[in-house]
C-alpha cells in the first residue's frame, strides 16, 4: 500500500465536508478503497454517491493495477531472455563467423569474434575481420625443428626483421599471403629486385589469419556461419 496519502477536505457553505485534493503518485487498490471510504464519510447524505460509478472506478483501478503487474512481469521475462541470449552468444567468442556479406573480391567476409555484449536489448558481437590467410615462411634449423626462425613479411612480401624494419629482401607473392614457388623454392628478390638463388627461406606448411586493425560491430542475428 502506498504511504503518505493525503486526503484534504473543506466545509462548504451548506455546512457539509467535501474532498478537495488527493496527493500520491503511486496509488494501489487499497489506497483507492481508503479514498472511497473517506469520500463516503464526507458525502452529502442528501446526495449520496452513485454506487455504479464507484464500482466502475474501482474496476478501472483494478485494471490499471493488473496491467502494471503484467508490464513488470513482461519486463522481467525480457531481462531474463536477454541474459540467457547473452550467455549463449558468449560461446562463439574466439570462433570465426560470416555474416553473408562479400568483399570486393567476391569472397564472403569472415571475422573472429572477440567479445559479445547487450546493446539496448540487442545482442551484438565485436569481431575482427580476417583480411586474408598468410602462408608462414621460416628459416629451418637443421638440428632442432623447434628452433626454426619464423620470417615476418608484409602484404607486399617485404621481409621484416625482429623490429618490424624492412631487410631489403622480398618474397614474390601471387596475392597477399601466398608466396610464389619456382623450381621447388620460394622466389626471393634482393633490394635491386634481382632473384636470390642461394637462400634458406621455405614454407612452414601452415597459414595464419591476418586481421584488420579495427573491430566491427555485428548483430548476433546477422551471423550466417560459425566455424
Amino acid at each position: 500500500m502506498a504511504s503518505n496519502i493525503e486526503v484534504n477536505s473543506s466545509v462548504g457553505i451548506d455546512g457539509n465536508s467535501y474532498t478537495t485534493a488527493i496527493s500520491n503518485d503511486k496509488l494501489t487498490n487499497e489506497d483507492f478503497l481508503k479514498i472511497m471510504i473517506q469520500q463516503l464519510k464526507l458525502q452529502d447524505p442528501t446526495k449520496p454517491m452513485d454506487s455504479a460509478q464507484m464500482l466502475s472506478s474501482q474496476m478501472q483501478m483494478s485494471a490499471i493495477d493488473t496491467n502494471q503487474q503484467m508490464i513488470k512481469a513482461m519486463q522481467g521475462m525480457q531481462t531474463a531472455f536477454t541474459q540467457s541470449s547473452l550467455s549463449n552468444a558468449s560461446g562463439i567468442i574466439g570462433k570465426n563467423i560470416e555474416d553473408g556479406n562479400a568483399g570486393a573480391d567476391g569472397v564472403s567476409k569472415a571475422y573472429t569474434v572477440r567479445s559479445v555484449e547487450n546493446v539496448d536489448g540487442v545482442i551484438q558481437v565485436k569481431a575482427q575481420q580476417i583480411l586474408y590467410l598468410e602462408d608462414r615462411v621460416i628459416v629451418p634449423d637443421s638440428t632442432d625443428p623447434t628452433k626454426n626462425q619464423v620470417v615476418n613479411y608484409n602484404v607486399a612480401g617485404e621481409i621484416l626483421d625482429d623490429k618490424g624494419l624492412k631487410t631489403g629482401n622480398k618474397i614474390v607473392l601471387s596475392k597477399p599471403g601466398q608466396p610464389v614457388i619456382s623450381d621447388g623454392k620460394l622466389t626471393i628478390l634482393d633490394e635491386n629486385n634481382k632473384i636470390v638463388t642461394d637462400h634458406k627461406y621455405t614454407l612452414a606448411g601452415v597459414s595464419a589469419a591476418v586481421y584488420s586493425d579495427q573491430l566491427t560491430n555485428l548483430p548476433f542475428s546477422n551471423i550466417t556461419k560459425i566455424f
